[in-house]
Formats: C-alpha cells, sequence, structure tokens
C-alpha cells in the first residue's frame, strides 16, 4: 500500500504519484518557470559589481 502523498503545494490538490509532489504536470511546470524566471529567490547578502562570473570560464 502507497503512503499517503501531501497535497500539492501550488493549488493544495491531492498530489499524484507520477507527478509527486504536484498533482499534475501543469503544476509540475509551473514550479519549474518559477525557478527559471528567478520567481523564487534566497535571500543573501548583494552580489559583487565588479566581479564577473564570466572572466573565470575565459
Amino acid at each position: 500500500m502507497p503512503a499517503k502523498l501531501k497535497p500539492c503545494p501550488l493549488c493544495a490538490k491531492p498530489a499524484h504519484q507520477d507527478h509527486a509532489p504536484f498533482c499534475s504536470r501543469g503544476c509540475k511546470d509551473r514550479d519549474l518557470l518559477q525557478w527559471l524566471g528567478e520567481g523564487y529567490r534566497i535571500p543573501g547578502p548583494p552580489a559583487d559589481p565588479g566581479l564577473d562570473s564570466d572572466e573565470g570560464a575565459r
């Protein structure tokens, strides 16, 4: 017997095993778009404007 899944973190509908922890592919994709569009942010100190991350790759 599978363990009961928590509700979807986006819409609170029951989660589906194929898309856990989300209820559907739509909610799963919506969450991914939030990450890609910088909708979710972790607070931290301001970035150093003089530091260019591309310079180390050259």
